[in-house]
Parts: structure tokens; sequence; C-alpha cells
């Protein structure tokens, strides 16, 4: 070899006798065999890139690196897992003395070792995301701040902003200004928290799942002989999903890499999607400016896809102006071009789906490989209420449930209760959510609710605001005011006019202080918001608030019997986000329409509609066989007004040449 790889003398004991030269592909050999020194390999979607990371791992050790000397960082357990195993299938058995692991795995090791040099013991206890919301309420306490009382942020959207504020290396009054802005009245008092918070994990000794990467760089950057010792110990250091990386990661990597340079990232610019929740794009597109001399190598052969959806992949990213140039080409022979469907409305979307799914299935393909993929949750509903009418069975990969979260559940218990003043499960979330009530509160108050019923206070033609007012006494004093509010609430509710439509007594919720509880208690308020607006728009469809409610317990039902041990055969429905890194025979993209893909929000910024430029390419890239791209040309109820109106087909459309697609019109 003409390449040096180890910095002292070394007698290589690792002889795997692989031929690399027909095990790869010439773009992945290259990166495998790179020399040492700083590489960027850009691996387009499919194109092999766990198999490229795992080869060059084998390919350093038959170089006489040691194990010990590599350090392999993955962003989640399954990927770490699924790379030690391929790298240990490659051996023959298992190699414990490789460094191998998420980012936060290799930062609790390195941190156990070396904690009491940060005035922590060895033995700290590793905080979940409750256990730091329990520190933060103890020191809310601690500060006398009633949370209920003064619309502060709630422990939850607290939690969030110290998260944010750690991995994106921003102030408190840089973040809660830039992303919070809302709350500036409360920035002095936000800052406070996170003091104390800190002082409190330290003297519990105890560290969050952020302080596994902040207080290793702070261990790396304030201690040179710890600095110095892993900077020798890691000679090569290898990096999978580089394009997720965040601030205070690539902070890391650069400063474990600073002596010996040999770092190889591996990621795909064009599959950077998380943004939103710290992931710094400037990573992986700098790369070459950070290390002068870094070699890029590009894997751009996909083994996944048809040439035809490839052609419209590549179409689909190529006015981004912030990337890497990359052209996938096809290893599979040719198949049929990608569908373009043009529907009437959401309604008409959803028939075809489920009808085509038949079909599909009536074809040879199973159900398991059929995948619907969409920007928001609620973008799927007509859809799921359309695949319950037709009993095709299909399970939601899209975190927590739709109608399950707890936004939805309070917004439609409003609902719930006025049409069945009887509902005691609604009425009790409901008077959970004001402030100063209790669970003992709220059941003296449903006692008393319940009494007056039982005595005929309540008849048809008694409002259901007036009873409630009539339980006053049962209510604390420093719930008095939030009360009166909840009345009158219930009180715009019951009108008639309100009554008889399920969106409009939504919208009301909203405009009577819902929203401003959204923004006190979650850290993801404005996406809470807009789905709570668009289930809105979904219920225009419906004739009657019980037909409204009708049909969502039984989607509800449906998605609660969705266990994820059973096996059985069903469609897929999922985020786009959710679906990354997999991969299905037939893809459904849907609701393909400007202010839902692009999200109107995102279309505010050039950097917001890249990012949703490669989240639509992300969702053409998960599909093997065949690929349809969906929208509705009206959009039910859509608006204040509630009329039904046009919508334009995405943006991201027009840039793909007609010549690609067939254009299907079931208008």
């Amino acid at each position: 070899m003409s390449h040096e790889y180890v910095l002292k003398a070394f007698t290589p004991e690792i002889r795997l006798n692989i031929d690399y030269a027909r095990e790869l592909n010439e773009q992945q050999l290259a990166a495998v065999t790179a020399p040492p020194g700083p590489a960027l390999v850009i691996a387009g979607a499919g194109s092999g890139k766990t198999r490229t990371l795992t080869y060059r791992v084998a390919y350093l050790l038959e170089q006489g690196i040691p194990p010990d000397r590599i350090l392999l960082l993955t962003f989640t357990n399954k990927a770490a897992g699924e790379m030690m195993r391929r790298i240990s299938d490659l051996l023959g058995h298992e190699l414990r003395s490789l460094w191998g692991g998420t980012f936060h795995s290799i930062g609790a090791r390195i941190l156990r070792l070396h904690a009491d040099t940060l005035g922590y013991q060895k033995d700290f206890t590793i905080l979940d995301r409750d256990d730091a919301k329990d520190l933060i309420k103890a020191s809310l306490l601690d500060a006398k701040i009633d949370t209920k009382d003064k619309h502060f942020p709630k422990a939850d959207v607290l939690n969030e902003i110290f998260s944010l504020a750690a991995n994106t290396h921003q102030t408190i009054a840089e973040l809660v200004e830039g992303k919070f802005s809302y709350f500036e009245a409360f920035t002095e008092q936000i800052a406070d928290q996170h003091k104390r918070y800190l002082a409190r994990k330290h003297a519990t000794n105890g560290m969050d799942f952020d302080d596994l990467l902040v207080l290793w760089l702070r261990l790396l950057q304030d201690h040179a002989d710890v600095r110095e010792h892993f900077q020798r110990r890691f000679q090569f250091i290898l990096v999978d999903e580089y394009q997720d990386t965040n601030k205070l990661q690539g902070d890391l990597i650069d400063l474990l890499a600073a002596r010996h340079h040999n770092v190889t990232v591996v990621g795909d610019d064009a599959q950077s999607i998380y943004a939103w929740r710290g992931a710094n794009f400037a990573n992986i597109l700098d790369f070459p400016k950070r290390y002068p001399g870094a070699k890029v190598f590009k894997i751009e052969t996909n083994y996944r896809s048809t040439p035809e959806i490839l052609n419209v992949a590549n179409a689909a990213i190529a006015a981004n102006v912030n990337q890497f140039a990359k052209e996938l080409s096809p290893a599979r022979k040719s198949g049929v071009k990608p569908a373009l469907v043009q529907c009437h409305d959401a309604s008409q979307q959803a028939q075809f789906i489920a009808q085509r799914a038949l079909e599909l299935r009536e074809e040879g393909t199973s159900l398991n490989q059929i995948c619907v993929l969409y920007r928001s949750h609620f973008h799927a509903l007509e859809l799921q209420l359309e695949l319950t009418r037709r009993q095709i069975p299909f399970s939601i990969t899209s975190g927590i449930r739709f109608f399950e979260q707890a936004h939805i559940k309070d917004a439609t218990a409003y609902l719930k209760f006025v049409a069945n003043p009887k509902d005691e499960v609604s009425f009790k979330r409901l008077v959970l959510l004001l402030p100063g009530i209790g669970a003992k509160g709220a059941e003296k108050i449903y006692q008393s609710f319940t009494a007056r019923m039982a005595g005929g206070e309540l008849k048809m033609e008694t409002k259901l605001a007036t009873a409630l007012q009539n339980c006053t006494k049962a209510i604390p004093k420093k719930a008095a005011v939030p009360w009166a509010q909840f009345v009158a609430t219930i009180s715009q509710l019951e009108a008639e006019e309100t009554r008889r439509s399920a969106a409009k007594m939504l919208r009301l919720v909203m405009d009577a202080g819902y929203d401003d509880y959204l923004k006190e208690t979650f850290d993801n308020y404005e996406r809470r918001l807009e789905e709570i607006q668009q289930l809105a728009e979904f219920a225009f469809q419906f004739g009657t608030v019980e037909e409204f409610l009708t049909q969502l317990a039984l989607l509800t039902n449906v998605e609660a019997e969705d266990d994820p041990k059973d096996d059985s055969e069903k469609m897929k429905l999922s985020t786009i986000h959710q679906a990354k890194g997999l991969e299905f025979e037939v893809v459904f993209v849907i609701m393909l329409c400007d202010g839902m893909f692009p999200s109107a929000r995102s279309s505010e910024s050039n950097d917001g509609e890249e990012e949703e430029r490669r989240l639509f390419y992300v969702s053409i890239t998960r599909a093997k066989n065949e690929l349809y791209l969906t929208y509705p040309q009206i959009r039910g109820g859509f608006g204040a007004s509630g009329v039904d109106t046009y919508q334009s087909p995405s943006r991201f459309l027009s840039e793909i040449p007609k010549g690609l697609l067939n254009e299907w019109n079931l208008r």
C-alpha cells in the first residue's frame, strides 16, 4: 500500500481476504479504500450506504488499525445494532473492542470514565424525559411559579427549550426570540429556570440525554489531558447519517478528529429533513470548507427503484440550490412510469387509493408492501375513513396515533360534552384543563353537576351553561374566573347555529382560549394548532356533530386495534419523516397541494422550501416499483368560511417534466 494507515508500528492480526472490487461497485470501492484523511461520502438514496460503512470498517481492520482505535457513530440503536451485526458477519465473529454506537451511548460511556473530572460521581443517573420534567416541576415549585395562573410555559415546553438551546448552541434568550416568541415576556424567568434545572441535576448526580453530549463536549474542551487521550485513541472516526447531525454533534466530531483528521462522514444532503428538531444542514454542506483537502465521494447507483422512479426523483430535487449535485442511476430494469393523479376532492383521492390498493393485491402485491405517505397526519383523515368503510386493513406508523393525542382529545371533548351532558369522561377532562382544579376538585364538581341533572334541572328547555353556572359553589376560589370563562364557552357552543356544525364548534374552542393553552403546554404548539384547524375543516363534510363524533370513534377504535406484534397483512400509512430509511414496492404520496405540501409556513423562506423539497425527494425514493403522486383540486370546507376551495397543485409537481409522469384525471 502507498498510504500510511497507522501512526505507529502495528502487526496486522485481522486478515479477512475480502475481494472488495468484487463485493462493491466502483463508487463504493473508492469510498471504502480511501486513503487516510477527511472524507465526505454522499450516499444517494438506496445506494448501499450501510454496506459502504461496514466494508470501510473491515478495510481499516485489514490495514492494521486496531479495533479499539476506530469510533463508529450512528443515530439510532437500531442502526448501531445493524452496523455491528454486519461487521461481525464480515469478520466471522463479534468485535467487542470496536467503539460503535449512538452519539448518546458513546457519550455515556466516556462520561462514566471521567464523570469525576466534571464534578459528578461515576454512578450518575441518566434521566429520561419524564424524570427531566419532574425536576423542572420541582424547580418551578422552588421559584413559586404557578404555570397555570401566569400563562408561563409548562415543564414539557421548558424541557424542549432547554434541549434545543443545548443542541443548537444558542442562549435561552436567542432561542425564545427565534422560536418561542410568544414567551418573550418571560425570557428572564425561563433563563433563571434553566440555571435552577442545571443546578438541580448536578446536585442529584443526574444527567439528561442532552447532557451526555453537552458534558462530553465540555469534558474535551476544558480538560486537555482527556481531550488528547481520545484524540490519540480514535485514529479513525466514521459517522452515519451525517446530514442529521446538529451543531453540538458537529463540534464533537470536529474536536475528536482534530489530531488525525481521519474522519469519514456518510450521508445524503438531499435527505436532510430534520431542521425543525435542531439538525444543522450546514454540517454536511460545509464539510469541505471545515476540512480543507477533504475528498468527496459520491455513491449514485441506486439498487432500490426503477429507472422511471429515479428520473422523477432526480427532477424533484434539481431545483434546490444548496446541495451537492448528484444523479441517481438505476441498477434495476425498466418499470412502469409513475402516475400523477388529479382528483376532484379528498374523498375521491381516498377512493382511488383504496381501489388501486385492492387491484394491486389482486395482482400479487401484498398490502404490507403498499405505503401511503403524507406531509402531516391530518392529510390522511379521509383515507382512513375510506379504508375503514371498505374493511381494508391498515396500520399507522406516524408516532402517536392522531386521535389519541391530548390536544385532539381535549378539543373533541367539548363537542362530546355538549352532545351528551352525561359524558363523565369528557366533563372531567375539560374541568381538569382549568387552573386550580385537580382530580378531587373535578370529582366534586361532577357530583354537583350530576345531582342537578338527577333533580331534573337539566331539561330540554334549559341551557347546559345554566346548569354549569349553578355549580359555582363547588368551584375553588382560584378557579372562579376560568370556570366563568368555561361556562361562557359552553354557552356559545350550545347556541343553535353553532351546535349544528362540528367545524364551527372546533373553531370556537380555539378562539375561546384553547389556543393559549396549547402555547403554554406543548413544545410543538404550531403543529398541534394546525392539526385542530385541519380537523375542523375535515369536519365540514359531516351533516351533524353526532355523525362526526361517530366517525371519530370508529377511526380511533380501528387505530387502537393496531398491535405492533401483529404481523398480519396491512397497508401502511405514514408521515414521510417516519418513513425515512424504509422502502415499499408501491408508494402513494398524497395531498400534493400548495400550502399542504409544501406547507404554508415552510414556503415563507428559501431554506424552508428547500427542506420541503428534500422531504418530497425522500417520499419519492421510498418506492421500488410503482409511484403515485396525488392531489385533490377541491378541499371541502377549507378556510374560515367553510366553503369548498380550489387547491393549487404543489409547486414541486411543476418542476417535474411532463414526459416523466403518466397524468390521470379522475374528475
